[in-house]
């Protein structure tokens, strides 16, 4: 789930923000009102304090940011849970949550230095979480800020949920990969991004689908269908996402090609097929 499918990409910092990492329940409980505050999740959807609780204590990681104007309350936090994968120790990041009144002001983006920063300080260089492929400012934000890159589909992920953002829709989500230590993320943390060159096809998402996903307009279902397969076929010709474009229309476009660096952990874990839907 990860990132809010409403998350922004994001300007500098206006205000003075603290990131620290969250250590008690009674600050889990905070996110936990953060999460509903942002996804507008049913109980049945919510990730209760329980799972921050159990993160805390295996390995995972919950910081929380906070504002120096009124420290005491949680303004945006990530989540993430240990995973392994051939041997090797990754994080799940599951969750990353902004109040509406900070988005737009680096916040994000501070969490997201910050789970890499600890990350890196653990010997752990990889870092995956999922985002929806019809969200246009959350995918720039994910592939060209921070330099993740993906050449996995999943379609249905988390099955229909309860929330206003996913707006009934079947929840497709392509896996970012966020190789740490990569030479695309140095690029992508310095201002740089994939060379034009290394781009040999483009996946189209229209500026409308975002307005057609709230009206509940069928068409945003044709588009995700239509661009599940076009992903799913590039990936299964060895293609990777290795970045995204914003169109002078306010639509965007996920550009592939192939991928000059040979970061794997072996193959993942075979993707679930998408699940049925409830009858109505």
């Amino acid at each position: 789930m990860s990132a809010p499918e409403e998350l922004r990409s994001e300007m500098p910092p206006q205000k003075q923000i603290e990131i620290r990492a969250l250590h008690t329940v009674a600050e889990f409980e905070a996110c936990v009102e953060l999460q509903k505050a942002v996804w507008g999740f049913g109980d049945a959807d919510l990730v209760p304090v329980r799972m921050f609780v159990v993160a805390h204590k295996i390995g995972g990681q919950i910081f929380g940011a906070f504002d120096a104007a009124a420290p005491d309350g949680v303004i945006g936090y990530a989540l993430a849970l240990p995973g392994d994968r051939h041997g090797h120790l990754y994080l799940h990041s599951h969750m990353l949550a902004v109040a509406a009144e900070y988005r737009n002001t680096g916040v994000g983006r501070q969490l997201k230095l910050r789970q890499r920063d600890d990350a890196l300080r653990r010997g752990i260089e990889l870092m995956e979480w999922t985002f929806d492929p019809l969200e246009i400012k959350n995918a720039y934000f994910n592939l060209e800020r921070l330099g993740a890159i993906t050449r996995r589909y999943v379609p249905n992920q988390y099955g229909i949920t309860s929330s206003h953002l996913h707006a009934g829709l079947p929840t497709d989500r392509l896996v970012a990969e966020w190789w740490m230590n990569a030479r695309r993320v140095h690029a992508a943390l310095a201002g740089g991004g994939p060379a034009p060159d290394q781009v040999t096809e483009r996946v189209v998402v229209p500026a409308a689908v975002a307005a057609w996903k709230t009206a509940g307009d069928p068409r945003a279902e044709a588009v995700q269908s239509q661009n599940r397969e076009a992903l799913q076929q590039a990936f299964a010709r060895g293609l990777t996402v290795l970045g995204y474009e914003k169109t002078a229309d306010g639509g965007g476009a996920f550009r592939l090609g192939r991928w000059d660096e040979a970061f794997s952990y072996g193959p993942p874990p075979a993707d679930e097929p998408a699940r049925p839907q409830p009858i109505s």
